[in-house]
C-alpha cells in the first residue's frame, strides 16, 4: 500500500465508526420530536352533488310547435295554447312537471307535458313557442336538450295530500 493511504485508515475507520454510532442514538433529548398528527374529519356528513337524482333522465334533440295547432286539442284534452309553458313526449305521464336544459346555452325551463309526440324522428319532446322561446331555441326551431323529472318538482293535488291522512 501507498504511505499516505495506509496513514488515513484508522481516521477513516473512527469516522465511519463515529457516523454509525450516532445513526443509532436517536433523538439528542430536550429536542422537540415531529409526529404525525391523525387527520382531521369534518363534523358533518359530506354534501354529494347533486343533492336530488332525477326520477328521468334524457338527452336528445327538441323542436317546438306553435300556431298552426292552437286550440287543437292535447292528448291530456285540453286546448293547445302556445303561449303556455307546455311539452309533448311520448312516454312521460300526462301532467308531469320536466326540467328541460338546452345543452347549448345552459338555459332552462319548467314545462308541463300535457301532449304525446313529437311525431319527427330523431326528436325527444316537442315544445310550446313560449317554451322554445325562453329555452333561446325558437330561431333555430331545434336544440339539444336536456329533459329531468324530479319528485321535487311534481305539484301535490289535494286526492294525493288527503291520502297520506288516513
Amino acid at each position: 500500500m501507498k504511505p499516505a493511504l495506509t496513514s488515513r485508515a484508522p481516521f477513516l475507520a473512527l469516522v465511519l465508526l463515529t457516523v454509525g454510532l450516532a445513526a443509532c442514538a436517536g433523538p439528542p433529548t430536550g429536542m422537540p420530536v415531529a409526529t404525525l398528527a391523525p387527520p382531521v374529519l369534518p363534523q358533518e356528513a359530506p354534501t354529494l352533488y347533486p343533492k336530488t337524482v332525477p326520477r328521468f333522465l334524457q338527452v336528445g334533440m327538441a323542436s317546438w310547435y306553435g300556431d298552426r295547432f292552437k286550440h287543437k286539442a292535447t292528448a291530456s284534452g285540453e286546448p293547445f295554447d302556445p303561449k303556455a309553458l307546455t311539452a309533448a313526449h311520448r312516454s312521460l305521464p300526462l301532467a308531469t312537471i320536466a326540467r328541460v336544459t338546452n345543452l347549448n346555452n345552459g338555459r332552462r325551463v319548467l314545462v308541463r307535458i300535457n301532449d304525446r309526440g313529437p311525431y319527427a324522428g330523431g326528436r325527444v319532446l316537442d315544445l310550446s313557442r313560449a317554451a322554445a322561446q325562453l329555452l333561446g331555441m325558437k330561431a333555430d326551431g331545434v336544440a339539444r336538450v336536456r329533459i329531468e323529472v324530479f319528485a321535487g318538482d311534481q305539484p301535490t293535488t289535494v286526492a294525493t295530500a288527503a291520502s297520506y291522512h288516513r
